[in-house]
């Protein structure tokens, strides 16, 4: 397994040294598009012995959702890869370039990473976004996904395989890691630093964990997605009800669910029993402070402190009252891991409070917290989003894939 594991390592290495040049890109691209098209049954008849391997071994029904491939989220791949065409090219663009007092003219220039590693668990979309990012930005990727999506990731790999070999380009830009071995993440984690430059994990907290607690490579990636929804005392009730909704409910099992619901103290009468009865009514289980608990005329639980800055990734909603923004400010940047954090108010100034004092990498005004995504961020897909505080934070597209490096010019000048 170890032997293995380093031939792939060395020939993703490899790979990432080739230019590639953005026509040759979006012509791999165009024909990884269109193998999907026309492998589509293949493709759902492999997703399929992965959900019946899921069910057979318990998988939980959150876990089975996103592992679930079908005519439509084939579609929606398609359309992330041709976004990810429209893109320009992220590499080789001077980011800045000036002149020094010694006559040196100097350049920051964009360039590829290297090799990234992704470590995912249940979306087989992953393996299709993934490759296209890395490909596009002109690094090499490293596939480690998990074995409950196994088929599905080996077949959409296996297509980006071969319209890389159909142009003439290295195939192991892209690999796949078949072993389902879990020693083999440990392994990629502690002995891979030679080969890979940075690890990316998408997948679950115990994941995530593992991942920052073993790796010796640097890592992108959020732990939680502990994220709020804060209505201030001059929000629009209608569109409180709205934004509150789609922000917990549209799909609870993603990272940008709003997990914690803040409504400022003057409008609990107002806002209350209309915004929770909604969720509720659509089998919303409700966690509420005491001052909430006792307004509310529908059923909720009293909460506590541990359901402050926990991710429910599910339908449930812990709901707290404050006193005003600065106090829900104060909750998020607590409780909250980060992530992504909303503020419903008509209020501009209020608002820029909010926006500029939470200390969450994406920060949002009068809308929902599921726009958390780099396609909805117009980056074609991302590789994941990150919390940390250095960059990149926030959806990692195709732009945040490359570093620089600085390119100087000179006419024979010697430092004094």
């Amino acid at each position: 397994m170890k032997n293995e594991i380093l031939k792939i390592g060395n020939r993703a290495k490899l790979a990432s040294k080739e230019k590639i040049n953005n026509i040759k890109k979006n012509k791999v691209l165009l024909d990884f598009a269109n193998l999907i098209e026309k492998n589509k049954k293949k493709i759902i008849k492999q997703n399929y012995k992965d959900i019946r391997l899921a069910r057979k071994n318990n998988l939980k029904q959150n876990l089975i959702k996103r592992l679930e491939l079908n005519e439509k989220k084939l579609n929606e791949i398609l359309t992330s890869i041709k976004n990810i065409i429209k893109i320009k090219d992220p590499v080789d663009n001077t980011l800045a370039n000036w002149s020094v007092k010694s006559g040196l003219k100097i350049k920051r220039v964009t360039v590829p990473i290297g090799v990234i590693g992704v470590i995912y668990e249940s979306r087989p979309n992953v393996t299709s976004d993934v490759s296209c990012l890395c490909f596009k930005s002109g690094n090499s990727v490293i596939l480690k996904g998990g074995s409950e999506a196994f088929y599905s990731n080996l077949i959409i790999s296996n297509l980006f395989r071969k319209a890389l070999i159909k142009n003439k380009i290295n195939k192991n830009f892209v690999q796949f890691i078949k072993k389902k071995d879990r020693k083999v993440v440990k392994f990629i984690l502690s002995k891979m630093k030679n080969y890979i430059d940075v690890i990316i994990p998408r997948g679950g907290k115990n994941l995530v964990a593992t991942v920052q607690r073993f790796s010796n490579i640097p890592v992108i990636g959020h732990l939680e997605g502990v994220c709020h929804t804060y209505i201030d005392k001059l929000a629009d009730l209608s569109m409180s009800k709205k934004i509150i909704y789609n922000a917990k409910m549209r799909n609870t099992s993603i990272c940008g669910a709003t997990e914690t619901l803040l409504i400022n103290k003057n409008i609990l009468k107002k806002f209350v029993n209309p915004i929770l009865a909604h969720l509720e009514n659509n089998n919303c289980k409700i966690y509420a402070d005491k001052l909430i608990k006792k307004i509310y005329k529908g059923n909720c639980t009293l909460a506590n402190k541990k359901n402050w800055g926990k991710e429910y990734l599910g339908p449930i909603i812990a709901v707290k009252s404050v006193k005003d923004v600065y106090e829900a400010i104060d909750h998020v940047n607590k409780y909250g891991t980060m992530h992504t954090d909303a503020i419903i108010t008509n209020d501009k100034k209020v608002a820029k409070i909010f926006l500029k004092n939470v200390k969450s990498s994406i920060a949002i005004h009068n809308s929902s917290t599921q726009f958390a995504d780099g396609g909805e961020f117009g980056f074609g897909g991302e590789v994941g989003i990150s919390t940390n505080n250095l960059p990149p934070r926030g959806p990692v597209g195709l732009e945040k894939l490359v570093t620089y490096k600085y390119e100087i010019n000179g006419k024979g000048q010697i430092r004094k």
